[in-house]
């Protein structure tokens, strides 16, 4: 089930990239998004009244997805949809992938059953150079709002993975439709904000069919749907295993972009893919087949 529900998250998130491009052709970046946020809090609202979801309870409950909303919808979220103005999709993407690093220095910090290993190490670094691989044609940075915009990547893939680390110490009791709901009514405020004294009035931009339809897919699939089964997903594994998605899904974004938008599939893919996959087995299966082992030992055939 873990397994699955990871795949499925790998999944849903590779093939957010191509309704946030296609909707970006209509709308701007800061009104895309706080419109896909406005929608899931709505859908979540609707949920929670109708299954009965236990709210917080507790200040200090509360006070944890006010930081967390703020670290992973406001922060990374504003830096990730700023900062592609001026960088390619490709150096964004590698720069994203540091969530996985940054992921493995603060669950050592928080979480003392997360140790940092040499395997854990290895996987990352090689998965993060499968991406750059991937995208090695897009590595440049040619400007100082370039410089700043890799700046901003790396630090809203720190909010990031803050954010999941605290949720996985600390929220273990909340349930996780409540949680996305709570974070998303903390972290929304600001991006509503920065967007109307940015961008403008929402209601003048091109509201067409397309730019609806990305909307909905990215506030169903993208964020209600796969911020729930990530937070359960969490709770259940280690945070490393569950942050090395982000290193898996510009894989699929490349190839789900060339099979259905036609996009030019990077000669590199291939080299590059079979880095990720291998890092990803690393850290994913490896205490699948350690079980195995003792398993075996267990049985007297060790």
């Amino acid at each position: 089930m873990k397994i699955f529900v990871w795949l499925t998250l790998a999944l849903i998130w590779s093939t957010t990239w191509i309704f946030i491009k296609i909707g970006l052709e209509d709308l701007p970046p800061i009104t895309f998004a706080a419109s896909r946020f406005l929608l899931s809090v709505a859908i979540l609202f609707v949920v929670i009244k109708i299954q009965r979801v236990p709210m917080p309870k507790t200040s200090a409950q509360w006070k944890l997805l006010a930081l967390t909303g703020v670290l992973q919808f406001s922060i990374n979220y504003s830096l990730v949809f700023w900062s592609e103005q001026y960088i390619s999709s490709g150096l964004a993407a590698v720069l994203q992938a540091s969530i996985s690093v940054f992921g493995l220095l603060l669950a050592w910090i928080f979480l003392p059953d997360e140790r940092i290993t040499a395997q854990k190490i290895i996987a990352v670094s090689v998965g993060i150079i499968g991406v750059a691989v991937i995208f090695i044609d897009q590595l440049r940075v040619e400007n100082w709002m370039a410089f700043a915009g890799c700046v901003a990547i790396v630090v809203g893939a720190y909010a990031a993975a803050q954010a999941s680390i605290l949720v996985k110490a600390r929220a273990a009791a909340i349930h996780p439709a409540s949680m996305v709901f709570c974070q998303m009514l903390c972290g929304l405020p600001a991006i509503i904000i920065y967007s109307l004294i940015r961008e403008g009035n929402p209601l003048t931009f091109n509201w067409t069919w397309r730019a609806v339809i990305c909307v909905l897919y990215l506030a169903v699939l993208g964020t209600v749907a796969a911020f729930w089964l990530y937070y359960w997903l969490l709770s259940k594994i280690e945070s490393t295993k569950a942050m090395m998605i982000s290193l898996i899904t510009p894989l699929l974004a490349v190839v789900i972009g060339a099979v259905v938008l036609g996009e030019k599939l990077p000669p590199q893919t291939f080299v590059g893919g079979l880095l990720i996959i291998g890092s990803i087995g690393l850290i994913v299966f490896r205490r699948r087949v350690r079980k195995t082992k003792e398993e075996l030992i267990t049985d007297g055939h060790g």
